[in-house]
């Protein structure tokens, strides 16, 4: 949810609350007012009565409320003794509506030539149902009114106000640390956006500082250990064709040789591993990898041949990606290494190409593999003396890098799964 909805929602829930709260208030308030008007008009109309009363004795001929608003009937002293003006609601029945109406009465008793009256005087009132209805119609009518004047606000005048901290959120979400020049602060006259500009223009330098030194030590010390380890190799190999070494000299030197060539081999593919995870490969292109993955076939067919093993290719949709190029071939060529280095002898490899995915199955040891563990670092699925424990890994690093989908499942054989976008 946008923020501007976010708020308006907050909004909407505060203000039907308030209203809820309001009309109440409101609902007693105006009921108590009505009263009070009502009782003082009839207080005025019981005076009115008794002066009529004092003038013309027709009044006391009033019993009943058909034709008036009050009635007398003569009450005994011991009847009006202690007896106070009482206001009360009750109900009459009206002709023109043909139904009992609501109405407000006083009762009240006074005294003439030295006989004793109680008099009754009635006022209509509002009937209160009526009331609510009127009410509630003119507080929904109001809510909506509000609601709709919060919308054009944020829609208009808040939209306004907040769109440099909308600027400020594309612009983060195109900034990349390998093309620093992209990130612009926004422009605003707003304190806030300011300070939030300044913020995150020093984060993204300070970041882009640390990537630089990160990225110029990587490549630094990845070139500093291959010139020795070079060296070095290149010495044991002359070494070794010396003809006085004993065979257990030339054996130690042997080791020596795998642990150095090894060494190499993982100095080369942590930097590679760095340099995908820092975004630092070429541009993209679209590649087909029907014939990327037929050639690496190829290309392992020694391999394949010496295991004895069996590669079938099965293209059912010609596949086609943009990615870098180098990047591809990295990917499935750690995956189709991995199916052979892995495989049992005599085992078999299926790839099976579709348009939106590539499946690479291989026979092996008949027990399903860690998944939790199988794409880390350093992590080995067999003892295989050659690995490294860096080639899922770094497939795993570019599949991330494209948002490619790489799961490992294992239904009856090992199968790695390459779901593209």
């Amino acid at each position: 949810m946008k923020l501007l909805n976010y708020t308006t929602a907050y909004f909407a829930g505060i203000l039907l609350l308030v209203i809820l709260v309001w009309a109440g208030l409101f609902y007693i308030n105006m009921l108590d007012e009505i009263y009070d008007s009502m009782d003082d008009g009839l207080g005025n109309q019981k005076m009115l009565v008794m002066q009529k009363a004092a003038r013309d004795s027709s009044v006391f001929e009033r019993r009943n409320f058909e034709d008036g608003y009050y009635r007398l009937k003569e009450i005994s002293f011991a009847q009006a003794r202690n007896r106070n003006d009482v206001y009360q609601d009750t109900l009459m029945y009206v002709l023109n509506e043909q139904d009992y109406e609501p109405f407000r009465m006083l009762t009240t008793v006074f005294r003439h030539q030295d006989r004793f009256y109680e008099l009754r005087v009635i006022t209509s009132m509002v009937e209160e149902d009526d009331l609510i209805e009127d009410l509630f119609y003119a507080l929904f009518w109001l809510y909506l009114g509000l609601i709709a004047s919060i919308l054009v606000l944020n829609n208009f005048l808040l939209k306004r106000i907040w769109r440099p901290f909308y600027k400020l959120l594309q612009r983060l979400q195109n900034f990349r640390l390998e093309d620093s020049s992209q990130f612009i602060p926004v422009p605003t006259t707003i304190s806030e956006f300011q300070l939030l500009n300044n913020t995150v223009e020093k984060l993204l330098q300070k970041n882009i500082s640390t990537y630089n030194s990160q990225k110029n030590f990587i490549e630094n010390a990845a070139h500093e250990l291959q010139t020795p380890l070079a060296i070095s190799l290149n010495k044991l190999e002359l070494l070794a064709e010396s003809e006085n070494l004993k065979d257990e000299q030339l054996t130690q030197i042997g080791a020596v040789i795998q642990n150095l060539e090894r060494l190499t081999r993982l100095n080369k593919s942590l930097l590679l591993l760095s340099k995908i995870e820092n975004k630092q490969f070429g541009p993209e292109a679209e590649v087909n990898l029907n014939e990327l993955i037929g050639k690496i076939v190829a290309d392992f067919s020694d391999q394949v041949t010496f295991r004895d093993l069996t590669v079938r290719v099965a293209e059912k949709e010609i596949c086609w990606q943009k990615l870098n190029p180098d990047l591809a071939e990295i990917l499935f060529i750690n995956l189709v290494k991995n199916a052979i280095v892995h495989n049992k002898p005599e085992g078999f490899i299926e790839i099976i190409i579709q348009k939106d995915s590539v499946i690479i199955q291989n026979s092996g040891k008949p027990v399903p593999l860690d998944q939790d563990k199988l794409f880390t670092r350093f992590h080995k699925g067999s003892d295989a003396p050659g690995s490294t424990g860096l080639g899922l890994a770094i497939a795993k690093a570019i599949a991330d890098l494209y948002q490619f989908r790489l799961t490992y499942e294992y239904p009856q054989m090992h199968q790695l799964t390459v779901k593209f976008k």
